[in-house]
């Protein structure tokens, strides 16, 4: 039996915020800001054969919302929502800054 495939679509928030990573990082070290770009684009590659492996977002379900996933490539979080076979990356998110307020004023708006 085959796998299950979703596709995956990235917001223009979310590729935003992962431009705005890159270019920072960039800023130091060229090949430093090609790896971490890999990595998150390569663990955002794989939900498409298993989008339910990122792990609830806890803020936002503390806030009775549970639709939202995450994956940490640390110290960043992707956060994306699951919809039929469609993962939507919403965000890429510094782990350090504070979580809700930035990621509530953004659903909040949306």
């Amino acid at each position: 039996m085959a796998s299950k495939r979703y596709t995956v679509y990235w917001s223009k928030v979310a590729q935003d915020d992962l431009l705005a990573i890159i270019e920072y990082i960039s800023l130091d070290s060229y090949d430093n800001a090609e790896v971490i770009f890999k990595k998150i684009k390569e663990q955002t590659i794989k939900l498409e054969s298993f989008p339910e492996r990122g792990r609830i977002v806890s803020e936002l379900a503390f806030h009775n919302i549970s639709n939202y996933r995450e994956l940490i490539v640390d110290p960043w979080r992707i956060i994306y929502r699951i919809e039929e076979q469609k993962v939507y990356i919403l965000a890429v998110i510094d782990s350090r800054r504070n979580f809700e307020d930035i990621i509530l004023k953004r659903i909040m708006k949306a």
